[in-house]
């Protein structure tokens, strides 16, 4: 880990910038510096300021946009810059690293063509094609000729990370701003991205702005750190002090609500507690392994699985005959017992979501078979298993894309009591079902009229838990569906799904990249890799004695606070 950099030349400096939309205040007088060669991480949660502050350095706001202050890059006032000044800096002086890459690359174009686009913003040309290359070498790109080629749907989340990294180096900056760029990665993608900004920094000599919502992510790469709440700065100083030592409520809530590596607490405490002062370390029981493994004696397996395989046709011949495979599902077999959480993690690309899909039969499997209870879900009929639905239900991973915008979020959790008539048995009225349903999870009876646009992230996903939980099921899949939340709102909807769990006797396939979730929440776990189960066993034992090398790998890229 790397800390200090203190008395270094500031290459940017910050003063009073306060931002407004349409009179609202967003951003506060925030004033910080950044020294050459210096790595400043920008920590807070969705909604506190963070990237907004980033894209007005960087003249990318609206014109709507009400900034005021000072931002001097070696000088010059980067807030007085028109248009056609800025695109001399933005690119050249300042580049910009984004969180979602796939948005943030052109679909209809090549990789390697959007890079050089950026090159010949900047009248950088000759050579162009070998440039290229040589850097996507430099950013670990496998078969850099063929991704230059490639289009960005054909290359994984990681390589287009990497991708967006060659862009914003191409012209050698003097500061990176990487707005997230690991949030939706794999932690083993994550570790290696890090560690690549990391050296390209030590080479280059470039200073870094790095944002995110997760405190154990900055501890791997920040000199200095800087805490964001609501537009303000609530802490800043050296990495060292604010990890080890902070002083705020809200710094040390958002430490808190990470899932520990070293216990297993009953419930995880909030951000909201810490503010309300009652975040302390003995309101939140640490139980034994004991006390919270699941009960195999009482138990019985709700779901049976045997050498279920799932392929994907990837060339078929002129008369629609499979030439080649891909097995997303590679002939596994398991049980899911009845009232356990069972956690099945993995990188992306292993089959976990296929899995998941699989066993709701969303998706055909071509071998093996999937039994409920002891019945065949392969013998079922279209009307039986149309009857058998409200018992499976599953929670996506973007509450973003799985909300209908224009439908309120009443009408969302109540639509699938009109597909499935009778579930509520004589109860005259869903509404009242709904409004229930919307208070358990944490969720105000006087919102059942608003759109999904109206809420946050968080409060999305818990409209998408209430949902997949108005038909009373048995077996919920969990498909990722905390990944992209803050670790302070992934704490909320993790308690959440615990308690209901414990009220309603749940059944939960919790599938997740992430090791420490899957640690907090499930009864037993389940290690996929390249479609097939690689290790299987209690939390205690997977974390504590690993059987396979790839087990030990995501455990180590997991972000420790050392």
């Amino acid at each position: 880990m790397r800390y200090g950099c203190v008395n270094r030349n500031n290459i940017l400096e910050v003063t009073g910038l306060s931002i407004a939309f349409e009179g609202r205040k967003v951003v506060e007088d925030l004033s910080f510096t950044l020294g050459r060669g210096e790595t400043l991480g920008i920590v807070g949660e969705s909604g506190s300021g963070k990237s907004v502050s980033t894209l007005a350095l960087m003249g990318l706001l609206p014109t709507k946009a009400s900034i005021t202050g000072s931002a001097l890059l070696e000088g010059t006032e980067l807030l007085a810059l028109d248009e056609e000044q800025m695109r001399e800096v933005r690119g050249k002086r300042i580049s910009m690293i984004f969180q979602e890459p796939m948005t943030s690359l052109n679909p209809v174009q090549k990789c390697g063509e959007q890079v050089v686009e950026m090159m010949r913003a900047h009248g950088e040309t000759g050579d162009e094609r070998e440039k290229v290359i040589a850097l996507f070498k430099e950013v670990l790109l496998p078969r850099p000729e063929k991704i230059f080629d490639s289009y960005p749907h054909e290359i994984s989340g990681g390589q287009k990370q990497r991708v967006m990294i060659a862009m914003a180096l191409i012209n050698h900056p003097d500061i990176i701003v990487a707005d997230e760029p690991t949030t939706a990665l794999d932690v083993t993608v994550q570790k290696t991205i890090l560690e690549l900004l990391k050296q390209l920094q030590q080479k280059y000599g470039t200073s870094i702005i790095f944002i995110t919502h997760d405190l154990g992510v900055i501890s791997q790469i920040a000199d200095r750190i800087m805490v964001m709440y609501r537009g303000k700065v609530v802490e800043q100083g050296l990495a060292k002090d604010i990890l080890h030592n902070p002083k705020e409520p809200y710094t040390k809530g958002l430490l808190a609500c990470r899932p520990p590596l070293d216990s297993r607490p009953e419930r995880l405490p909030t951000v909201e507690e810490f503010l309300n002062e009652t975040g302390k370390e003995s309101k939140h029981e640490i139980v034994t392994p004991a006390s919270r493994a699941h009960n195999p004696t009482v138990a019985q397996p709700l779901i049976t699985v045997k050498d279920l395989t799932v392929e994907y046709t990837l060339k078929k011949s002129i008369f629609g005959k499979p030439l080649q495979t891909l097995k997303g599902v590679d002939g596994i077999s398991f049980d899911i017992m009845e009232g356990e959480t069972l956690g099945l993690v993995g990188e992306s690309g292993c089959g976990k979501s296929t899995l998941g899909r699989a066993l709701l039969r969303l998706i055909d499997h071509s071998a093996g078979n999937i039994s409920y209870r002891g019945t065949s879900l392969d013998k079922m009929s279209s009307k039986e298993m149309r009857a058998l639905r409200p018992k499976l239900q599953i929670i996506f991973q973007d509450p973003y894309s799985s909300l209908n915008p224009r439908i309120t979020i009443g009408d969302a959790i109540a639509e699938p009591l009109k597909v499935h008539r009778g579930i509520l048995n004589n109860q005259s009225n869903p509404k009242d079902a709904v409004l229930e349903l919307m208070e358990q999870v944490g969720l105000q009876a006087d919102w059942y009229n608003r759109y999904p646009h109206e809420f946050s992230g968080g409060q999305r996903q818990r409209v998408c838990i209430a949902r997949a939980l108005i038909l009373q099921p048995e077996l919920v899949v969990c498909d990722e569906s905390v990944s992209a939340l803050d670790v302070s709102v992934q704490a909320q909807v993790l308690n959440l799904l615990n308690d209901l769990k414990r009220q309603y006797h749940y059944t939960y396939l919790f599938i997740t990249h992430d090791l420490s979730v899957v640690k907090f929440l499930s009864d037993r776990i389940m290690v996929m890799q390249k479609g097939k189960i690689v290790e299987y066993g209690t939390p205690e034992e997977i974390f504590h004695n690993p059987q396979t090398n790839y087990t030990q790998t995501l455990i180590d890229a997991i972000p420790r606070i050392d």
